[in-house]
């Protein structure tokens, strides 16, 4: 099953993707994709209920908005420095254990909305990266059967500020966490739809220039490693958004001289399966 929320920054309501690709508005299904939606057994109210009336749900109008297709979670938590690479070009030492730090959930936004270059930024930066979407409450949980606790799967643009990350006190979140800094989606993927979530290539593009290009397979620690360490520390709850890191490839990393977003850039990111996102950098309107 894939999830999606779409209309007016907001304002967003629930729908789904089917099989052959249509979007579907779910509104007549009463909720939303949050928290409650998940901690209730969501998924399987929903399969139940689209058994007996997909075939009478109104497609989306061509053209609507895409929003995060979760909404705004209790966390969003971001791995850092989880790709060999993605260390070394960073100038950093490889993790002997996942680097945590938090994203403000009030950065989400859609896959198709534009990222806003917040005011006296000169270093905004990309990262494509794997979501997990936890389904259920995780504390204290082992890694044998940390996927239990895993929804589904999204695409993640965990958009950075380098600057405001590396020098405005040492405090990660700072650079993390301005608004539309966390383009998520187009959709959530169940886990029962995605085959093996460390075996996905993900990429991004600038300006059509391939700049990142790896796979899943490449992360120095895995997702059921990440929920285990996480919900040792803090309880998961349903709807909160894991993302697991980037690849090499990243602005700040690129050589001879590093590379930040200007007004005006394209990026497009993608991973198998999950799909394909794209936003046009600009200023911050309210700078």
């Amino acid at each position: 099953m894939k999830l999606i929320r779409f209309g007016q920054e907001g304002q967003e309501k629930a729908g789904i993707q089917n099989a052959q690709g249509d979007y579907l508005d779910c509104s007549s299904f009463g909720e939303d994709w949050n928290e409650t939606f998940f901690t209730n057994n969501g998924l399987e109210r929903l399969t139940v209920w689209l058994d007996a009336n997909e075939s009478k749900l109104p497609k989306i109008p061509e053209g609507a908005r895409l929003g995060s297709p979760v909404a705004r979670p209790s966390k969003i938590i971001c791995i850092g420095l989880n790709y060999l690479k993605h260390a070394e070009e960073s100038g950093m030492a490889v993790p002997e254990v996942p680097i945590v730090f938090m994203k403000a959930t009030s950065s989400l936004c859609g896959p198709f909305d534009p990222i806003y270059i917040p005011k006296n930024s000169k270093q905004t930066d990309w990262e494509v990266e794997l979501a997990v979407v936890i389904g259920k409450r995780a504390k204290y949980v082992s890694k044998e059967n940390a996927l239990d606790y895993v929804a589904g799967y999204a695409l993640h643009n965990d958009v950075s500020e380098r600057d405001f990350q590396l020098r405005h006190g040492g405090q990660w979140v700072k650079g993390k966490s301005a608004d539309h800094y966390a383009p998520l989606g187009p959709v959530l993927v169940t886990k029962d739809e995605v085959a093996d979530p460390h075996n996905l290539r993900l990429w991004l593009k600038l300006n059509d220039q391939i700049l990142q290009d790896s796979n899943t397979s490449d992360l120095i620690f895995d997702i059921p490693y990440i929920i285990e360490h996480l919900s040792q520390y803090m309880t998961l709850l349903p709807g909160d958004v894991i993302s697991t890191g980037t690849p090499s490839g990243v602005g700040m990393g690129l050589k001879p001289e590093p590379r930040y977003l200007q007004p005006g850039d394209v990026v497009e990111l993608g991973i198998d399966g999950l799909g394909v996102s794209k936003q046009v950098a600009m200023n911050d309107p309210e700078a």
